[in-house]
């Protein structure tokens, strides 16, 4: 008689995973407010949205879902994971941001080849320290141990984010005009676009190891190029209040394909590059790779993680109010009458 198989057997190890859920549990319970339904656990997470609104309010619940991506793959060559949790509640924060919504709860799945405890810590401490500094619930997530899809050590991190914004109060960039003004809200890094060409251009092209050292800063390839994705809710007072017409998330696609989708279809967003310098591991990555410059804005954000669109009268006082401060805002460049396209200048 053939030998009895085992789920292990094939690669999932049950019993790894529930010694591991404690802590997890007591990781994601750490987020909970007054608003969570239920305990760590349940098949669903349920949140209460009543106390949020009063009278004559029009609550809308605003959605996104996203990845690391390829970044995903210097955490694992280096066994640093806590920051790819950060880097998935920030970007996906950022992504309902622009529309004026305050995250609620957060969740995340995990597709894994194997659980590591170690390392899915890692994972769901940098998840529950970014939802707390965020003001959102790790509502709910899922890990996946699937053998047969990834290879030794490989995960991938998704994260869905569920918001709020009063409808009367949601930014959408249709009242953006000809003359208002363009402000950019500098970045931590690459955040959580362009690795698969940066990965190239740094092991391939250059021949770096992450470990290997950058410039003269002092830090290493790695502490560069895992530096979390940043959130810029502070700016949310100055989207529900109206100050902000229009907000784009530089992400994938960098300038050309995140401000146009604020633009009315009758105006150009002129963006002067002059205005700002970009870090120092841009130019260094466009000069080892021979990467021509609108390729390089159409790849990264370039240092510059957010732009604000104000009008003329208001530009100078945003730029200089203390909630911006921390992102050292900068004017980048203007709204021009045109055809619903970014400029590069």
């Amino acid at each position: 008689m053939a030998e009895s198989l085992r789920y292990a057997d094939a690669g999932v190890d049950i019993s790894v995973w529930n010694s591991t859920k404690t802590k997890i549990g007591e990781l994601v319970s750490s987020t909970y407010n007054k608003d969570v339904v239920g305990k760590f656990g349940q098949f669903g997470g349920m949140y209460d949205i009543g106390s949020l609104f009063g009278g004559g309010a029009h609550p809308v619940l605003v959605s996104s879902t996203d990845s690391v991506g390829t970044k995903v793959m210097i955490a694992i060559a280096t066994g640093r994971h806590s920051t790819v949790g950060i880097d998935i509640v920030n970007h996906c924060v950022n992504d309902i941001l622009v529309l004026g919504a305050r995250p609620l709860f957060f969740l995340d799945y995990i597709g894994i080849n194997k659980l590591v405890p170690e390392m899915a810590l890692q994972l769901l401490e940098g998840l529950s320290i970014a939802c707390k500094e965020n003001g959102c619930v790790l509502i709910g997530g899922e890990t996946a141990e699937m053998p047969g899809v990834y290879k030794k050590g490989d995960y991938d991190l998704v994260g869905t984010i569920i918001g709020v914004v009063d409808k009367n109060e949601a930014i959408d960039g249709s009242t953006i005009i000809p003359g208002d003004c363009l402000i950019g809200l500098r970045s931590s890094g690459l955040h959580t676009n362009g690795y698969s060409l940066a990965r190239k251009i740094v092991t391939e092209v250059a021949g770096k190891n992450y470990t290997d050292p950058f410039g003269e800063s002092g830090q290493t390839f790695v502490d560069v190029l895992l530096k979390p994705h940043r959130s810029y809710l502070p700016a949310l007072p100055l989207l529900r209040n109206k100050t902000v017409k229009g907000c784009a998330h530089i992400t994938g696609g960098g300038f050309q394909d995140n401000i146009d989708r604020i633009l009315p279809s009758d105006c150009n967003a002129s963006i002067d590059l002059g205005t700002w310098d970009p870090d120092p591991i841009y130019h260094w990555m466009r000069e080892q790779g021979n990467v021509e410059r609108d390729e390089m804005y159409h790849t990264f954000n370039m240092g510059i993680g957010m732009v604000l669109a104000v009008s003329a009268a208001d530009c100078e006082k945003v730029l200089t109010l203390s909630e911006l401060s921390s992102f050292n805002p900068v004017k980048i460049g203007t709204i021009t009458r045109g055809k619903g396209i970014v400029v590069l200048q």
